[in-house]
């Protein structure tokens, strides 16, 4: 047991910093000289860690590197639009081997089936697997997933995914394992890999852009709720607090929090405050600093997020999404003085770090940390994509050809 443990931690070690040398690993581990050497020679012999090359710089000879191996299994990743579908595969160690973006039909009645697998197919022939070599695919999409029937909801601009078991389907015809996933959560998951909750346990995070989503992680996990719709804070009813009239009429129940935060809406505001523009983040982007707008705006917001603060209390609230991106540390100051104004605690609000197609790379971390149970036993709790073991049990180091 206590061999499994040490070489759980090394390829652990291994998959986080990548190719060390046994120095490296040694002083990571806590091993002595000897220990870890029979452990690099064990996992060695059992396939699981490989040669990559070697070290230089220094006097004396070059020290050899070692890395988790990688070609043990690959995973694919999907950021799915209604313009586009961003595609990644990658070795389970995370070295990506090819990416391909292409746009996919998604009106009613298209065959999203047949033409996801030929996307797949190109991608995976790009990274010189076939489509079959992959362990896991997950799919980011801008909508609800309910696990317990495999339907999408809140997503009716990709018709031709709803009505339909996504993953069961997918994985039936094509042969491979797939997970959806709603693009906020990933988004998430990638913060609490990359980004700034890398050390938080409980944030909230805010996306503003085209249209409004959100996630919610309590203990390093995320919040998905009984159907899948945990963090689906669109359809929150929140008063308007705007000062000025911007020609909508809500119900006395309030106003949805989706209906005064997308695109749209925030346009209508800035016109009426006397800003024209065609997207939100330009909208934003065009407003000088104190302007009345952004006083609005961000009391729009913090009004959304203080219903979230209330009930979870989070260390943390961040802000993401293109609306967000043009706002900066600047506006998401202004929305946490908003905030403090209308809840007790003085929680914090931030702007998501992570750069990139955080979607596509939430949805590799995800598929990932799954593939990673499967292959080396080692579980990423903060993932979403983990399988963890029962309490209680051990879980074995997977056999390898060599044993």
């Amino acid at each position: 047991m206590l061999r499994e443990i040490n070489d759980r931690a090394a390829i652990e070690v291994l998959l986080r910093e990548g190719p060390l040398t046994r120095a490296e690993l040694e002083l990571a581990i806590g091993l002595s000289k000897p220990a870890t050497a029979q452990l690099i020679t064990r996992l060695e012999q059992d396939d699981l860690v490989v040669k990559a090359g070697v070290r230089g710089g220094g006097r004396g000879p070059r020290a050899q590197l070692w890395a988790a191996n990688g070609s043990l299994a690959f995973v694919a990743a999907v950021d799915l639009t209604p313009h586009v579908a961003d595609f990644v595969v990658a070795d389970v160690a995370g070295v990506v081997l090819a990416e391909y973006r292409t746009p996919l039909p998604v009106h009613e009645g298209a065959d999203v089936v047949g033409t996801f697998g030929e996307a797949l197919n190109h991608v995976a022939g790009q990274a010189g697997i076939q489509r079959t070599d992959l362990a896991h695919v997950v799919i980011g999409a801008q909508g609800a997933f309910d696990p317990r029937t495999g339907l999408l909801s809140s997503a009716p601009h990709i018709p031709g995914w709803l009505g339909f078991d996504v993953p069961q389907k997918l994985s039936d015809e094509l042969g491979v394992d797939v997970l959806i996933e709603n693009d906020v959560n990933l988004v998430a998951v990638e913060e609490m890999t990359a980004g700034m909750a890398q050390d938080v346990d409980d944030f909230v995070m805010v996306w503003l852009s085209e249209g409004v989503g959100g996630a919610v992680v309590i203990g390093r996990r995320l919040l998905r709720g009984a159907t899948g719709g945990g963090g689906e804070i669109d359809w929150m009813r929140v008063p308007d607090p705007a000062t000025v009239d911007t020609g909508d009429v809500w119900p006395e129940a309030g106003a949805r929090f989706g209906n005064l935060v997308d695109s749209p809406a925030i346009c209508r505001l800035a016109a009426a405050h006397g800003i024209q523009a065609g997207t939100a983040w330009e909208a934003v982007g065009k407003a000088e600093k104190g302007h009345p707008f952004l006083d609005d705006l961000a009391r729009r917001v913090a009004g959304g997020v203080a219903n979230l603060v209330a009930v979870a209390d989070p260390q943390l609230v961040l802000l993401c999404g293109d609306t967000s991106r043009a706002g900066g540390a600047e506006f998401a100051a202004l929305v946490q003085e908003k905030l403090h104004e209308l809840v007790l605690p003085r929680t914090p609000v931030g702007c998501a770090s992570v750069q990139g197609n955080a979607v596509r790379a939430g949805a590799l971390q995800s598929a990932l940390a799954t593939t990673r149970v499967d292959v080396f036993g080692v579980v990423t709790p903060t993932l979403l994509g983990s399988r963890r073991p029962e309490a209680g049990s051990t879980r074995p180091r997977p056999s390898s050809p060599n044993r």
